[in-house]
């Protein structure tokens, strides 16, 4: 692999998905060193309210609101989901005795995957491509020839462009799983 190609497209997703993991460790483990990991049982709230109102964005982007400029909303998007799915991690812990709370995580951390490639891969990638498609180009080769060249990053681009496809079902999962969490913790709660 390019060395270069992956600094400059994988690197910054892995980084911003390790540092959530390593928040999500450093606040957890803060957490217990204090002896407050009580509050960590509480921490699904403001995450989960976090995780709704960033989905400003694809409201506005989906026509259903129209206050907000969709490249600021975006950037919410981003920053919210990111720091409300570290609270619900930090919620999460490894204290898991249910099916259900590790299901609703699983979906959550494959959205955040979606989320990252669709944020820093896929527009990387037709870049590539159309890079080398240029390159092709100034060489004189014909489009029969590029495009020969260019099939299996061009089946690539293809799939990658539909990061929807998962990212927009794993959210619809992520969110059923989650509100499924939060009736049986009312369910179940004690209320003396």
């Amino acid at each position: 692999m390019n060395r270069s190609l992956f600094r400059r497209d994988a690197l910054p997703l892995l980084l911003l998905f390790l540092a959530l993991v390593a928040a999500t460790t450093a606040t957890d483990a803060l957490l217990h060193r204090l002896e407050l990991v009580w509050i960590g049982r509480y921490l699904g709230i403001p995450g989960t309210l976090l995780i709704l109102l960033s989905m400003r964005y694809s409201l506005r982007k989906h026509g259903l609101i129209a206050q907000g400029e969709p490249r600021r909303l975006l950037r919410q998007h981003e920053a919210l989901a990111w720091l409300g799915s570290l609270l619900v991690l930090v919620h999460a812990g490894i204290h898991f005795r249910a099916i259900l709370p590790w299901l609703a995580t699983a979906a959550m951390l494959v959205n955040i995957l979606s989320g990252l490639t669709g944020k820093f891969l896929l527009p990387r990638a037709r870049r590539h491509v159309e890079e080398r498609r240029g390159r092709m180009a100034a060489r004189g080769l014909s489009g029969d020839q590029m495009d020969a060249k260019l099939y299996w990053d061009a089946l690539m681009l293809d799939a990658m462009a539909n990061w929807r496809t998962v990212h927009v079902p794993i959210a619809l999962a992520f969110a059923g799983l989650a509100l499924a969490h939060v009736l049986s913790i009312f369910l179940y709660w004690s209320w003396r």
